[in-house]
Formats: structure tokens, C-alpha cells, sequence
């Protein structure tokens, strides 16, 4: 295993998903699958869009919330940069941000990449178990996060711990029922150890 090929999010509406994502500018960077299976709470994961610049982060952010996403956090610049987290309509959350503080330019709504954040109950055990399939670490802060050497991967997948993945999305930590995420690889299926499903990834894309 060396990469993610895809990302599916599994959605209860799915012309409302489309709908909502193609608005996003997202339509190109996630899957989506029909699914009534019960979630509720904080399903364990965000993705992440990296920009170059604030302006964009405004955009992306402004986009979605235009299309019926809730804001979480305001985008805002911090010491890091800038950016903001949304929940999009189907529960999914996204931040948007960028390490400038100035912008260079107007908004160019381009993604400079895309990270999914697992949430891990040890980040430790799950480090080990991706490892153990083939992944390589990037970078590694003890038992808090841990980034992944994926570079023919369309999406960056890191660990972080479960609570403070949350706390860092602006939401409750409790969650319970189905992640609503498949993600597609180049070898599967397997489940890792937060219950997180894997899958052989299909050439063709699904919507």
C-alpha cells in the first residue's frame, strides 16, 4: 500500500451531495455513495484543503457557505496562518487554510493539496498498523500525529489523536454509529483499528 487513490463519502441524500460539492468545488475531489447506514456525533475524521493564500481560504469557505454548510470556526488568521473550519450539509468537515497571512493575488480557488485526518484511539497502534501495510512516515510527533509519505497520492492521510482532532474541528468528541468514509487503495479491503473501511479503488469514478 502507497497511497490513497480515493475518497467516498457516504451520504444519505445523494443529489443534495452533488449538489452541494459541485458548488464547493469539490466535485472533482471526492466520491459519493448513496448510504442510510446510522451516524451521529463526530464521525471521526476531517479533510483538510490546503490554499496558498487567505483570499482563497475566503473563497472555498464562502462557497460553502453559500451551498448550506455551518460554520464551525470562523476563518480568522492565528499564528499559523489562515483559515476556517465548515460542516458541510452532509455532516463531513472541512477546513480550509493556508500558512500566508498576506494575500499575493485575487482568489484562484485552486487546491494546492487535500488532507485527510484520521482520528485515532492510540495513534501509536494505528502508526503501527499502516506501517505494517506499506506506508512509509513522513513525520512523526510521538503519540499525537503522525503524517504519511504518500507522494503519487491525490490526498495526504495523516493520524491524529481522536479528541484533539476534534477539539481542533470545533466539535464535541463524542460520536457513535458509521464513519460514512470508504477510501480507495491500492491494496484492500481491511479495516484499521478505529474502524476506519478500506477498498480496492476502482478505475472509474463514482458519484
Amino acid at each position: 500500500m502507497t497511497s490513497i487513490e480515493s475518497v467516498t463519502l457516504e451520504v444519505a441524500d445523494l443529489t443534495a451531495a452533488d449538489r452541494f460539492y459541485t458548488a464547493f468545488g469539490l466535485s472533482d475531489h471526492v466520491r459519493l455513495r448513496a448510504s442510510e447506514a446510522p451516524t451521529a456525533g463526530f464521525r471521526g475524521f476531517t479533510l483538510s484543503l490546503t490554499v496558498s493564500q487567505p483570499a482563497t481560504v475566503d473563497g472555498f469557505v464562502g462557497a460553502a457557505l453559500d451551498a448550506g454548510a455551518t460554520p464551525l470556526k470562523p476563518a480568522a488568521k492565528s499564528f499559523w496562518g489562515y483559515g476556517g473550519v465548515v460542516q458541510a450539509p452532509d455532516g463531513t468537515i472541512w477546513k480550509v487554510a493556508t500558512s500566508a497571512k498576506k494575500d499575493t493575488g485575487p482568489d484562484t480557488r485552486r487546491i494546492d493539496e487535500m488532507v485527510l485526518l484520521l482520528g485515532a484511539a492510540d495513534v501509536a497502534a494505528s502508526k503501527r498498523f499502516y506501517v505494517d501495510r506499506g506506508l512509509a512516515v513522513a513525520k512523526s510527533f510521538g503519540r499525537k500525529y503522525v503524517e504519511f509519505a504518500t507522494p503519487s497520492s491525490p490526498v495526504k492521510l495523516a493520524l491524529y489523536g481522536r479528541r484533539a482532532l476534534a477539539k481542533d474541528a470545533g466539535v464535541p468528541v463524542d460520536g457513535t454509529g458509521s464513519h460514512r468514509l470508504v477510501l480507495g487503495g491500492d491494496t484492500g479491503p481491511f479495516t484499521d483499528p478505529d474502524g476506519f473501511t478500506w477498498e480496492a479503488a476502482s478505475l472509474t469514478p463514482a458519484s
